[in-house]
């Protein structure tokens, strides 16, 4: 009780009422208590009955019936079904639902858009959100992603991989640009941001292909005109040429299905090239799985973003002073998605498979 009458974060009339009780307790008379908290004595009186029926209960507002309704259970409704429809499926030539376009399409006359809101929000219904998905069409998914995983767990077809065995992931950053802004970026001071100009010139583009060793979280990387296999190919001799791989047993090269090192053609040219290196494909649409893409999210958001170059030769500098700087502080990522939760989600999205595709092995949906 004496939190609520003397707490800050108490709303002002619970304190104020709080303070009724307390002070009826130290056995103050109604008009002393009205005199002092400056409310009617009928107030007072009020509340303090309240209290001895209600307990702390009583203390709060009762409900209240309010206005009538103005619109009916049918009418609101007719609303929630129609924001549950495609616009296209009712001939409106939008691709989303707003509230304002709900309630002008006429469900009543006088209805408005926030009304229209407080009825969506009862049901959590929000159609002017979307979210993408795909089926997984790769009917190895399963077991290329175990070996996947298995391999950032230092395990190989059930073998614990020895000391000199290496798991590197690798991938291309297409399209890093050299955009040099027309006036110089101003640094951040005091309640500002930093600021960066709109207006800026192209200095072309380049590729940014990096090999990251998963437990040792090194990095190698190079810069190329283009991506392709000759690129790839030459990042794969610049790590393996270099120690501890050039002398490993076994180096596992994780990628995903890019052109530049797609399928059987991609792993004997690997294979027949460095007789110690295996390389291991991604299942189809999972990316995701490959941690070099983790890397590059970084070198996005503390090396490209804000693009302020002067030319190529700037972003390459850039980009191989991070490799530097990264390398002598990294450390591994801490990767939780085990084989376990890989099984947990097919079991899942298995279940909300759509019952024309339950006969197709290779069709779950993956959000």
């Amino acid at each position: 009780m004496k939190k609520a009458a003397y707490g800050h974060k108490t709303e002002h009339r619970l304190r104020v009422r709080a303070q009724v009780v307390l002070q009826a307790a130290r056995g103050r008379s109604n008009a002393r208590i009205a005199r002092e908290t400056g409310l009617h004595l009928d107030t007072v009186r009020a509340w303090r009955g309240r209290f001895a029926e209600h307990g702390l209960a009583g203390l709060s507002d009762r409900r209240r019936s309010g206005r009538p309704s103005r619109f009916t259970p049918v009418q609101v409704a007719e609303a929630k079904a129609l924001a549950c429809q495609l616009p296209a499926e009712t001939g409106v030539p939008l691709s989303r639902w707003s509230c304002p376009e709900l309630a002008a399409r006429g469900i009543t006359e006088t209805v408005s858009a926030s009304t229209v809101r407080r009825w969506l929000h009862q049901d959590a219904l929000k159609p002017w959100q979307y979210r993408s998905w795909i089926f997984i069409r790769d009917p190895d998914f399963r077991a290329k992603a175990r070996r996947v995983l298995d391999l950032y767990a230092r395990t190989f077809e059930g073998v614990p991989l020895g000391e000199d065995e290496y798991v590197v992931s690798s991938d291309e950053k297409t399209s890093v640009q050299a955009r040099c802004r027309c006036h110089p970026t101003l640094a951040p001071g005091q309640a500002r941001a930093m600021r960066v100009n709109h207006e800026y010139g192209r200095g072309g583009a380049l590729a940014y292909l990096a090999a990251y060793d998963v437990h040792r979280a090194k990095v190698l990387g190079r810069c190329e005109p283009k991506t392709g296999i000759v690129p790839f190919m030459a990042l794969v001799t610049q790590v393996m040429a270099a120690e501890p791989y050039a002398s490993a047993k076994r180096v596992f090269w994780i990628v995903d299905n890019g052109s530049s090192h797609r399928g059987k053609k991609a792993t004997d040219r690997l294979t027949t090239a460095f007789p110690n290196a295996v390389m291991v494909h991604t299942p189809v649409h999972a990316s995701w799985m490959n941690q070099i893409e983790i890397f590059f999210s970084i070198v996005q958001r503390k090396v490209v973003q804000p693009n302020d170059f002067t030319g190529l030769t700037r972003v390459q500098d850039r980009l191989r002073a991070f490799e530097d700087r990264y390398n002598a502080t990294a450390q591994p990522f801490q990767w939780k998605f085990t084989t376990t939760d890989l099984d947990d989600l097919l079991a899942r999205l298995d279940r909300h498979t759509p019952a024309d595709r339950q006969e197709e092995p290779s069709a779950s949906p993956l959000t």
